[in-house]
């Protein structure tokens, strides 16, 4: 049975110089998301249903509830705080 391991992130803080970063790399994820669904024939619609290829988060990501962008800053940052956690530093350049 499968039993995830992931890097555990517990101990790295996010700096605030970071937040920014992170909420573009959440909107990026739901487009890409979004790019993914369109190409595999989902479309807009007030519920989700599966078997007709429809949801509502088909929308652009500001328009996204707050539970539903949270889903894609938690993914953004885990990245973040895994490429932290690896060594590697992050800065604009």
């Amino acid at each position: 049975m499968y039993k995830p391991d992931p890097v555990c992130t517990d101990h790295i803080t996010l700096p605030v110089e970071l937040q920014q970063l992170m909420e573009q790399i959440a909107e990026n994820v739901h487009e890409n998301w979004a790019a993914g669904r369109i190409a595999d024939g989902w479309i807009y619609g007030a519920v989700r249903d599966d078997e007709k290829k429809t949801t509502p988060c088909l929308v652009p990501y500001d328009q996204l509830s707050e539970e539903e962008k949270e889903y894609d800053r938690v993914t953004a940052a885990q990245t973040l705080k895994l490429i932290l956690s690896l060594g590697y530093e992050l800065k604009k350049v």
